[in-house]
């Protein structure tokens, strides 16, 4: 009868995109919609602030919020957030576990952790906000990378865990991110890294090499992972290779550079391979070419066309690191079972200015996308343009769902949460 109660409560709550006072069961944006920029009848509010590198978040029925930390924050790796007074603000924040990491989810009555070298789950109370401090490790012998360490995650509904494990390199090659130095292939990093793994999200302590199936391969780093309930299928973006202005000057000009190669939005079967670190995928001429350090000039294709393409191609460098397909039924229609995705932002599109810093929708329809994507949620930034990472006062990196539908997106900089509502004026 509680769960009913409190389920309840949620469904009621009234919306507000004006400002204005606190009313119970009232949430009421905030004025300036938390420094967004978002279409038409939709408003923000700020969450919380300052909680440490916020990574990706869940949100499970009861509205409680569980973020995961890039490093440990006030002594825990997972930042639990409760509203106890229905204003859509956190006012009970509290921090939980040892592990710092990236990849968090809910699955069968747990709360499932990925660190940057295993992945772990704790068993969840109702009516409590903290996990149960029962850790059981999942998933273990995860390599440990110089970088991109990031172990994201998600579900399938037959009950099987997917983590993306990336690549700690460039292109593959001998020298990493040396000038002059041929690609390695065989790429070794491919028997543990570069893809996407599946393991059974109800067994215990399997290790990557023994009990992990390589689901998908040639993805060489894919935070945003995402399963789409409604089409029954696997999702990722995938962070396109760097620095070939700085690599190859011969073949590349500073421009070329800045706009190659496409981040892309990869549909993902069981022996789907796309191609890294042989491959990367040119946006003007839509079609994987060969990379440079295998021989490539920037338009010959070789063993590229065997490889899986993207279904949408995004600018270069903008760094995809969260996806979401949206099921809720606070936003129109047109939203519905579309993507939102994250953008982190760009380093290297200099001398262009650097790109990124937005959350973007995706419309589709099945599988496919059905149209151009668009930015859903800017401002994050604070600056324009943007020169460099560290003039941006905010990153967007995670996404999740509310129960009442509401979009929630978090900030790795500064550790902020904001909540996107929907709120036509007539």
């Amino acid at each position: 009868m509680m769960k009913f109660i409190n389920l309840l409560l949620l469904a009621v709550v009234f919306v507000s995109c004006n400002s204005g006072s606190h009313k119970i069961n009232t949430i009421t944006a905030d004025s300036d919609n938390g420094g967004l920029t978002l279409p038409e009848d939709f408003c923000a509010l700020v969450v919380a602030d300052d909680l440490g590198p916020a990574r990706h978040i869940q949100v499970n029925d009861q509205g409680d919020i569980y973020i995961s930390l890039n490093r440990l924050h006030k002594g825990g790796g997972i930042a639990c957030l409760r509203d106890t007074t229905n204003d859509g603000r956190a006012d009970l924040i509290q921090y939980f576990g040892r592990h710092h990491g990236t990849g968090i989810a809910f699955w069968n009555n747990h709360l499932y952790f990925g660190s940057d070298t295993l992945v772990v789950r704790y068993p969840m109370v109702y009516g409590q906000l903290l996990p149960h401090d029962g850790e059981e490790i999942v998933v273990t012998g995860l390599p440990i990378n110089n970088q991109h360490a990031a172990k994201p995650l998600t579900f399938d509904q037959a009950g099987n865990l997917y983590v993306t494990v990336g690549a700690p390199s460039n292109a593959c090659m001998e020298q990493t991110r040396t000038k002059g130095s041929p690609g390695m292939d065989p790429c070794p990093l491919l028997e543990r890294h570069g893809g996407i793994w599946q393991f059974r999200a109800d067994q215990l302590k399997q290790d990557q090499v023994e009990d992990g199936l390589r689901y998908a391969t040639g993805i060489r780093h894919a935070v945003a992972v995402d399963w789409n309930g409604a089409e029954n299928t696997l999702y990722a973006l995938q962070h396109g290779r760097d620095q070939l202005h700085q690599f190859f000057p011969e073949l590349y000009d500073e421009k070329q550079s800045a706009e190659l190669p496409a981040e892309e939005l990869l549909l993902v079967e069981e022996g789907s391979d796309f191609g890294w670190p042989y491959c990367y995928y040119d946006p003007i001429t839509q079609q994987k070419v060969l990379g440079p350090e295998y021989g490539g000039d920037g338009t010959e294709v070789g063993v590229c066309a065997a490889k899986d393409d993207p279904i949408l191609a995004f600018p270069a460098h903008v760094a995809p690191n969260d996806l979401l397909f949206y099921t809720g039924d606070m936003f129109p229609e047109r939203y519905q079972n579309g993507a939102f995705i994250a953008f982190h932002g760009s380093w290297n599109r200099a001398p262009e200015v650097q790109e990124g810093y937005y959350v973007v929708f995706v419309p589709f329809e099945g599988k496919i996308p059905s149209g151009d994507w668009e930015i859903f949620a800017d401002g994050f930034a604070g600056v324009s343009p943007v020169n460099s990472p560290a003039d941006a006062q905010y990153r967007p990196c995670g996404l999740a769902q509310g129960p009442d539908g509401s979009l929630f997106v978090t900030d790795d900089v500064k550790g902020r949460v904001w909540r996107i509502m929907y709120n036509p004026a007539n």
